[in-house]
């Protein structure tokens, strides 16, 4: 069968070069950019560090020179002064071997002042004829030096200086002479060989290879000691038989020092670099040393050389800038990335507040008619409060009117009592006026009117709660609120047999904050609810008590009734909840928010026995 081609959507889709390509470009010129910079870094780091490494250098080189120089000024005068002495010019005239010893002995005392030198006497032909190493083994005396250039050029030129290998010892020194001369003409010539092993060990301990070269290149002196007579730049055949054949070296074969010979010129540069190429001093092969050099000015032809090791210096210094430039760099990346994520931030910010901007437009229409509507029901919810005060002063006003009609029965056997007595009175003061005893007849009329005061009481009560009016808060004396409500019931705590429990005897009246009409309807409220609880109760009881304390005032009206039922007890203060066949469900709700009004509290307590209500009030003057 043949193959049949895969699906469209199964293809592989091709990639876009262009983008990849512009990527990886990207990586490559970062890169770049990266090595170039760090390359850049450390070879300014390296510059600036040679330059202070020269510095250094050239420091230390010039202390060297100083020291050098010093020295040989120590000694250059006393060849001189000798050379002057009348004493050894007459030994020179009349050399007997007694004063040869004698000028040896002063001699020997002078070099021991003088340290590591010697002094010798040489005469007119060359010979030695006095020094101070007489008693030494490798004693100068009868030792023939007219070959010697500082004897020729002493007697040729009276000053002469030079520095070669001791025949004798073996040890290479710098030759000052100076030459003698008589009555008669030149009696010799007097020599002054200094050593430099103290400046070489001082050398040494500085840990930096330094020398000291003639005219010809050739290391005359100095540190590292393998490096003596070796020479700075190749010396041509010829003049290397010259130089061995004058024996100023000894056999020494004058090969070149290990320096990168490319580098050796002093004309490439002030202070140029050298490389080591073997090891020595110390020193590693291909050690980096920096190469200054300094003439000699009372010496011609001489010169210092100071080789200072920077390899380490160098790559330290250009590590650390490097690292330096590395640090700077992503320092600076970071700053460019957090310049970038800012910038996009920002214009998210600016877009997300434009939408916002709109968003906000188009809520704010919608807020407006939302207030608008929301201030059309506030209206509608103050008519409404207002409405329910209305309708909370009606209800008070029904449940009063109510209580009065509960109340007439009780009134009216109250008033009928004293009516008939009042008729039995009057009928009396009648007969006691006709038999004219009028004592008796008054006494009966004061009698009437009290009675009549007990009746006009009882009305004015009657007439003040049943009476409609606006609230007045204010301080309120506890005991006329109580007693007020008592009188109201009291016909039919009589009629029902009930005995009232009044705790409050023998105590000053308090005074709360209330409205006193108000807060003895809610006294009458309870009242009666209790009377009601207890109309099929044998022995009731109602005991009314008032405790202070806390700036607060309560009173507790219970009964010992059947109490209140449990799940009952939960919807008590609901409107129209009620467990009596004629009540509305209205009379603890209307006397709970009577009492909220000037700042009071009702609560049915659970209590072991019957029912129990507390009325909080706030207390007012001495009672806070």
């Amino acid at each position: 069968m043949r193959p049949q081609n895969p699906p469209a959507a199964s293809r592989v889709q091709p990639r876009r070069p262009s983008a990849w390509a512009a990527r990886w470009l990207l990586a490559v010129a970062g890169i770049a950019l990266l090595a170039g910079a760090l390359w850049g870094a450390g070879a300014w780091a390296r510059d600036r560090a040679l330059r202070d490494l020269e510095s250094q250098a050239r420091a230390a080189a010039q202390l060297s020179l100083t020291a050098l120089g010093h020295k040989l000024d120590k000694f250059r005068a006393i060849p001189r002064v000798l050379a002057q002495d009348t004493a050894l010019g007459a030994v020179l005239e009349s050399p007997t071997p007694r004063a040869l010893e004698d000028l040896s002995r002063r001699l020997e005392a002078l070099g021991r002042e003088l340290g590591p030198s010697v002094l010798y006497v040489l005469d007119a032909t060359g010979w030695t004829v006095s020094a101070s190493n007489w008693r030494e083994p490798d004693s100068f005396v009868g030792h023939d030096y007219r070959f010697r250039p500082y004897f020729k050029d002493a007697m040729d030129a009276r000053d002469a200086a030079h520095f070669a290998l001791g025949v004798v010892s073996h040890e290479a020194g710098l030759y000052l002479s100076r030459r003698i001369d008589g009555a008669r003409g030149p009696l010799g010539v007097v020599v002054l060989k200094i050593g430099f092993q103290d400046l070489e060990s001082a050398w040494a301990r500085s840990g930096m290879p330094q020398f000291v070269t003639d005219d010809r290149q050739v290391v005359l002196l100095g540190y590292p000691e393998d490096w003596h007579y070796r020479v700075a730049r190749p010396m041509p055949p010829v003049e290397a038989v010259q130089v061995r054949a004058s024996l100023q070296f000894g056999a020494a074969p004058l090969d070149p020092l290990p320096l990168d010979p490319m580098l050796v010129d002093r004309n490439l540069s002030p202070a140029p670099l050298l490389r080591l190429t073997r090891a020595a001093a110390g020193l590693e092969k291909g050690t980096q040393v920096l190469h200054v050099e300094q003439p000699l000015a009372r010496m011609d032809g001489w010169r210092l050389h100071l080789l200072k090791p920077v390899s380490a210096e160098l790559a330290r210094a250009a590590l650390a800038a490097q690292a330096l430039t590395l640090l700077a760099l992503a320092a600076l990346a970071m700053a460019g990335w957090w310049a970038a994520q800012r910038r996009r931030r920002a214009m998210k910010q600016r877009a997300a507040q434009d939408a916002l901007e709109a968003e906000v437009r188009a809520r704010t229409g919608e807020l407006r008619h939302a207030n608008e509507r929301l201030r059309a029901e506030i209206d509608e919810r103050r008519r409404a409060e207002a409405r329910l005060h209305e309708m909370q002063d009606e209800l008070v006003q029904a449940n009063k009117l109510s209580l009065l009609g509960q109340v007439a029965a009780g009134v009216a056997h109250e008033i009928n009592q004293p009516v008939g007595a009042i008729r039995t009175y009057a009928d009396n003061a009648g007969e006691f006026l006709r038999r004219g005893q009028a004592d008796r007849a008054r006494e009966n009329l004061s009698t009437i009117a009290r009675l009549t005061e007990r009746i006009g009481g009882i009305t004015q009560e009657l007439r003040a709660f049943s009476r409609k009016r606006a609230a007045c808060v204010g301080s309120v004396e506890l005991d006329a609120a109580l007693d007020g409500a008592l009188m109201l019931a009291g016909p039919r705590l009589g009629r029902q047999g009930v005995r009232l429990e009044d705790g409050r005897a023998g105590r000053p009246s308090p005074r709360v904050r209330a409205d006193a009409m108000r807060l003895e309807q809610v006294f009458v409220n309870l009242l009666h609810n209790a009377l009601e609880a207890l109309e099929d109760t044998a022995r009731p009881r109602v005991r009314l008590s008032v405790e202070r304390g806390g700036g607060r005032v309560r009173v507790r009206i219970e009964d010992n009734g059947p109490g209140i039922d449990p799940a009952a007890r939960e919807r008590l203060f609901t409107p129209f909840f009620t467990t009596r066949a004629q009540g509305v469900g209205l009379g603890l709700v209307i006397s709970r928010d009577i009492l909220a009004e000037f700042g009071g509290t009702l609560e049915a307590l659970d209590v072991p026995e019957g029912a129990a209500f507390d009325v909080g009030l706030e207390a007012m003057g001495d009672e806070e």
